[in-house]
């Protein structure tokens, strides 16, 4: 009798498990292969041991701690704190996630230098002497190498958000020069690894974090004031609240930023222009002071 496209042959169910219980054991034997090779690699690396000075403590308390571990050739600073934490300390407290340098959580200041454990590679730091490690020094300390960075976000939630203008078309789309779109792309990069909040001296040795906002979030606001579509006057905001004279362009947010953003030439600088324009240029004023009476 023929059957129906919808039916089943008996025992299809049942070869297709057999088939799927064959193939196991392939599996099986190509992660063991996989393994394997893995382990012969590893063993092949130069091998050494190091050690690492830890900060140890909660609140604002605590002393450096000494760890020496074996670490092979490849591994960056992550990778050790994480060897220690799991033969040594296990109550180690260390932020981290993607492990790739993108999401910006393993942030802090290796030999006193604010960067990414997950892309400091232990062969780029000197072989002589331990490495330092601890906790990010310009937010309240937590335990051991973490830090309480949610004054950040306070700061990103009080700046006045993305306002397009009317759309350019009658289908609701906009105009846009491809130059003036490329111009805020490089600050679209940012992880918020808050390393460069940490390196600036106005927010790590001053404390001003009632006055000034940081490089991180005045990055933030050149994506929006240089964005062709945004209408939202940030400027007076920038002068008084958001504290940019505290800025005296020293570069040290840019030469710590994992992601190469040209913090003080690209943002900060053509901020402070702006603010210099619409405060303290005298033509520009009596410009303005003339466009408004004519309205």
């Amino acid at each position: 009798m023929a059957m129906s496209s919808g039916s089943r042959a008996p025992g299809a169910g049942a070869a297709l498990t057999a088939s799927a219980a064959a193939a196991i054991p392939d599996a099986r034997q190509a992660g063991d292969a996989y393994t394997a090779a893995q382990a012969e690699q590893d063993a092949r690396a130069a091998h050494s041991a190091r050690t690492f000075k830890i900060w140890r403590g909660a609140r604002g308390t605590g002393d450096f701690v000494d760890f020496t571990t074996e670490v092979t050739e490849g591994m960056v600073v992550l990778d050790a704190v994480h060897q220690i934490q799991a033969e040594q300390a296990n109550d180690l407290a260390v932020r981290w996630n993607c492990k790739a340098g993108k999401c910006g959580s393993c942030s802090a200041e290796i030999n006193g230098a604010p960067k990414l454990m997950c892309m400091t590679r232990l062969d780029e730091l000197p072989a002589a002497g331990p490495i330092t490690v601890e906790p990010m020094r310009a937010f309240p300390h937590v335990r051991d190498l973490v830090t309480d960075v949610s004054w950040n976000y306070r700061v990103k939630a009080k700046i006045q958000p993305f306002m397009p203008r009317k759309p350019d078309a009658p289908d609701g789309t906009w105009r846009m020069n491809q130059a003036d779109i490329d111009r805020v792309q490089e600050f679209r990069k940012c992880i918020e690894c808050f390393l460069c909040q940490d390196v600036c001296h106005v927010l790590r040795d001053h404390q001003k974090h009632e006055e000034f906002i940081g490089p991180r979030f005045l990055v933030h606001i050149a994506a929006l004031e240089m964005h062709p579509l945004d209408t939202a006057d940030r400027i007076p905001a920038l002068r008084q609240a958001d504290g940019i004279g505290y800025c005296n362009i020293t570069k040290c947010c840019t030469k710590v930023c994992p992601e190469h953003i040209t913090i003080t030439d690209n943002a900060i600088i053509p901020l402070k222009e702006r603010v210099v324009d619409d405060f303290f240029d005298p033509i520009g004023k009596l410009v303005k002071i003339f466009s408004r009476r004519r309205k």
